[in-house]
């Protein structure tokens, strides 16, 4: 579950059209595959993309090809770049995905991550060197299905993204490093906690300027400090506000100094990544920390509403939901689908 204006229900304010699934799919696959990618990453990636949407989640969805087709042509994004190993201690492994996208390699880590974490109890696999990282409840969700808890976060390049205004501050400073957290739940899955430490992620800021629409009130100031909902504002010298306040703009400062400090400089790609993983068998048999789980969530589901428009809800929860309840089609922005539709027509010229 993520919060505020990265809610699923937070849906841009556009003209849209329902595509079927298999367009989309098939216009995404010819836009990544002219752009240098093989079959096998173009479909990973297209995938992963499809599915943030299916589960409500716009500003990691199919609005991304525009972002990923402009970083594979211009250099950011090194297609099919191989994940290598760095470091290898058994329970912690260092990864380094070679200036290639991140759904792919943030994928390869988690996997490590879980793996290593079922023969260890713990373990920790940092990433380096990866372009954009997608959904990351998605790999959480995937590793609460196996049994582990993980903890991600990325942080380390604040010199290139300066996104967010630090609490108290009128100036972009820090990327809105993000955290997700996921576990094994009760009988309604995992729980799954993600979100950026600004109070919106970048990606809903580069949707609503593709759309041509604007935020919500809360998210932004522009250059001089002023509250703004106009997204060219953020991109004229402008600000996201941190999350929470002083919460979010604590977490996110960790989070840089995690993925700088410790971790160096970042060379290739966006941001650094760390991802704990913790084999909750070790602790507890997974019935009973199922049932256990379920105790708990059951009776959050159930606190009464605050009023008719809010809810308790368990993160993770409304994204399984959103997903189960699409099937062939997908409700997008009408100037983004058009964009996406040229660009796969040209790189069909072209090819």
């Amino acid at each position: 579950m993520t919060e505020g204006p990265d809610a699923p229900q937070f849906k841009l304010r556009s003209e849209r059209v329902d595509v079927p699934i298999t367009d989309i799919r098939e216009r995404a696959l010819r836009i990544f595959t002219s752009k240098g990618c093989s079959p096998q990453e173009a479909a990973e990636v297209a995938d992963h993309l499809i599915e943030a949407d299916r589960c409500g989640v716009e500003s990691h969805g199919i609005v991304r090809v525009l972002q990923y087709a402009r970083e594979y042509e211009n250099g950011l994004l090194t297609a099919d770049a191989p994940v290598t190993s760095v470091t290898d201690m058994g329970n912690h492994l260092h990864l380094d995905a070679g200036g290639g996208i991140g759904i792919r390699a943030m994928r390869v880590a988690v996997d490590a991550a879980t793996e290593r974490a079922t023969r260890h109890g713990l373990a920790m696999v940092t990433l380096t060197g990866a372009g954009h990282t997608g959904r990351l409840g998605a790999f959480a969700e995937a590793a609460a299905n196996k049994g582990c808890m993980t903890i991600t976060l990325g942080g380390g390049d604040r010199k290139r993204w300066r996104m967010v205004a630090p609490y108290g501050g009128s100036q972009a400073l820090l990327p809105t490093n993000p955290y997700c957290i996921g576990v094994p739940g009760g009988v309604q899955g995992p729980v799954v906690l993600d979100f950026a430490t600004g109070m919106v992620a970048g990606g809903w800021i580069y949707a609503a300027r593709e759309a041509g629409t604007r935020l919500p009130p809360g998210m932004i100031i522009d250059r001089h400090g002023a509250p703004t909902t106009d997204p060219k504002d953020y991109f004229s010298g402008g600000a996201i506000l941190p999350k929470g306040g002083h919460i979010g703009s604590g977490l996110a400062l960790i989070a840089e100094v995690i993925g700088e400090a410790m971790l160096g400089p970042v060379r290739k790609g966006e941001i650094n990544w760390m991802v704990l993983a913790v084999d909750c068998n070790a602790h507890a048999a997974s019935d009973a920390m199922r049932a256990a789980a379920e105790e708990i969530l059951s009776e959050v589901r159930a606190c009464p509403p605050l009023n008719d428009g809010i809810r308790a809800e368990v993160p993770g929860e409304r994204e399984r939901a959103r997903a189960a309840e699409v099937t062939d089609t997908l409700s997008l922005p009408v100037p983004i689908w058009k964009r996406i539709e040229a660009l796969a027509a040209s790189g069909e010229r072209q090819g």
